[in-house]
C-alpha cells in the first residue's frame, strides 16, 4: 500500500480523498493555486504548497508543478479525483515515466477511451449497443447528407473531454454547419481537440450510467445503476440509485454490458459505462468515464462499498474483494449537486463570503464539500460548492428525506440551488421516476 498521496485537485473531492487516505493510514499531499490558500482541503492535508495562480491553466492543470510537488515530497500516487486532469491521457503517462503511480487507469486506456467516436467504434465492435450515427465528421457536406438520411434532430459531440461542452443539438438541416463549427471551435477551445462526430439524437430519454470497479488481477465487478436523468445544459444536478424505471431484465442486460465494455478495453480503476435508455426499454452505449464520477456517494449508498478506497487499494495491486454475485443493491440514495448560483436569476454565478452555514443531520445524511462558515468562495472554480446526499430503505422515504435536508440547510452569504431542487423533488415526473434528460427545460421555463 502506498505511505503518502498527491492529491491533483481541489474543493469537495479533494476533501473526501484526504478522509480517505486518513481512514486507511495514508499521508498526503495538496496542492493548491494563490486563491484556495485558505481552502479546506489545504488545512486537512498532512503537507501543502502552492503551485500557482489562480487560473486553472496556471495552478491545478500545471502537470510540471504538479510531478515536482509529487517527486519532492516523496509520494508513490498521485488521485487525480474528477475533472481537471482527471481524464488526461498525457498527465497519466508522465506519472509512469517519473515512477509515480496514476491512481485510474492506464493513460493508453484514457486515451482510447476519450475519444468519443473511437470509443462508440470499439464498443460497437464488442457488441454493445451504440447510438445510430457518423463516427468522425471529416466532410461537412457529407455529414449533412448523413444527418438526412437517420433523421433530424441529430447532435453533434466533441470527440475529446466532456462536462457539456462542444456539443449541439441540430434540428433542421440548414442548422448543421453552424453547429458543426461552433462545437468544432468550442471542443477546440477546450480540450486542445475540435475532432467531431455525429448521432442520431433521442428524445424523451434517461441517462443511465453504470459503475464498474476493475482489478489487475482481472476482475470486473458491476455495483449497479445511476439515474442521471435530471440535467440542465448536460450538467448533471439530481442522481440518485436505483432507477426506478429500470425494469429488471433491462437492468442485468445493462450490467453485462457494462462488465463487458471494461473487458473489452482491458480496463482497471473505477469507471463508469453511460448510457441512455429511450422509452422502449432499449439501451445505447454514450460513453466511458475513466475516473471516480461526482455521483459516487449515491452507489456507496446502495451498495455498502468505499469506491474511493477501493480506487487506491486497485491502484496499489490489490484485488477486489468482491465477486458480482456478493453485490446486493439495498434502498434507494438520492444526490442533489448544491451549487452557487442564482436559479431565478438565469443561474448567474454566486461568489463571496460565507456569513452563517448549518449542515442538516439525522441518519444516513452526508454532505459532502469543501466550504465552512467565513470561507470566500473564489469566482475562478466551478460553481459546485457541496453535494448533500441521503439514504433510505425505499425511494418514497428517501426523497421525504432530501426534502427535509434541503430545508435545513443553510448557506447564508451566496446564493445556492438548493431551493430550485427542492421545487423539482416535489413535481410529479420526479416522484413517480418517469423524468427524462429534458424535463429540466421545460421545468425551467416557468420558474424565473
Amino acid at each position: 500500500m502506498f505511505s503518502k498521496i498527491l492529491i491533483a485537485n481541489r474543493g469537495e473531492i479533494a476533501v473526501r480523498i484526504i478522509r480517505a487516505c486518513n481512514e486507511m493510514g495514508i499521508k498526503t499531499v495538496a496542492v493548491y493555486s494563490e486563491a484556495d490558500a485558505q481552502a479546506l482541503h489545504v488545512n486537512l492535508a498532512d503537507e501543502s504548497y502552492c503551485i500557482g495562480p489562480a487560473l486553472l491553466k496556471d495552478s491545478y492543470l500545471n502537470m510540471t508543478a504538479l510531478i515536482d510537488v509529487a517527486i519532492a515530497t516523496g509520494c508513490q500516487a498521485v488521485h487525480p479525483g474528477y475533472g481537471l486532469l482527471s481524464e488526461n491521457p498525457r498527465f497519466a503517462e508522465l506519472c509512469e515515466k517519473c515512477n509515480i503511480k496514476f491512481i485510474g487507469p492506464d493513460w493508453r486506456v484514457i486515451a482510447k477511451m476519450g475519444d468519443k467516436d473511437e470509443a462508440r467504434r470499439t464498443m460497437k465492435a464488442a457488441g454493445v449497443p451504440v447510438v445510430p450515427g457518423l463516427d468522425e465528421i471529416t466532410d461537412i457536406a457529407e455529414a449533412k447528407k448523413f444527418a438526412g438520411e437517420i433523421g433530424y434532430p441529430v447532435i453533434v459531440k466533441a470527440a475529446a473531454g466532456g462536462g457539456g461542452r462542444g456539443i449541439r443539438i441540430v434540428w433542421k438541416e440548414e442548422d448543421f454547419e453552424n453547429a458543426v463549427l461552433t462545437a468544432s471551435a468550442e471542443a477546440q477551445s477546450a480540450f486542445g481537440n475540435g475532432k467531431c462526430y455525429l448521432e442520431k439524437y433521442l428524445t424523451d430519454v434517461k441517462h443511465v450510467e453504470m459503475q464498474i470497479v476493475a482489478d489487475n488481477q482481472g476482475n470486473v465487478v458491476c455495483l449497479g445503476e445511476r439515474d442521471c436523468s435530471m440535467q440542465r445544459k448536460n450538467q448533471k444536478l439530481i442522481e440518485e440509485s436505483p432507477c426506478v424505471t429500470l425494469k429488471p431484465e433491462v437492468r442485468k442486460e445493462m450490467m453485462r454490458c457494462a462488465v463487458l465494455a471494461a473487458k473489452t478495453v482491458n480496463y482497471t480503476s473505477l469507471g463508469t459505462i453511460e448510457f441512455l435508455l429511450d422509452k422502449n426499454n432499449k439501451f445505447y452505449f454514450m460513453e466511458m468515464n475513466t475516473r471516480l464520477q461526482v455521483e459516487h456517494p449515491v452507489t456507496e449508498y446502495v451498495t455498502g462499498i468505499d469506491i474511493v478506497k477501493w480506487q487506491i487499494r486497485i491502484a496499489a495491486g490489490i484485488e477486489f474483494m468482491y465477486k458480482q454475485e456478493d453485490i446486493r443493491f439495498r434502498g434507494c440514495a438520492v444526490e442533489c449537486r448544491i451549487n452557487s448560483e442564482d436559479a431565478r436569476n438565469n443561474f448567474r454565478p454566486s461568489c463571496g463570503q460565507i456569513k452563517f452555514m448549518h449542515i442538516p443531520g439525522g441518519p444516513w445524511v452526508r454532505f459532502d464539500t469543501a466550504i465552512y462558515q467565513d470561507y470566500v468562495i473564489p469566482p475562478y472554480y466551478d460553481s459546485m460548492i457541496g453535494k448533500l446526499i441521503v439514504y433510505a430503505r425505499e425511494r418514497t422515504e428517501a426523497i421525504r428525506k432530501m426534502q427535509a435536508s434541503l430545508c435545513e440547510l443553510v448557506i447564508d452569504g451566496v446564493n445556492t440551488n438548493a431551493e430550485l431542487s427542492g421545487d423539482i423533488l416535489a413535481q410529479p415526473e420526479f416522484k413517480d421516476g418517469t423524468y427524462c434528460t429534458n424535463f429540466l427545460e421545460k421545468f425551467l421555463k416557468n420558474y424565473q
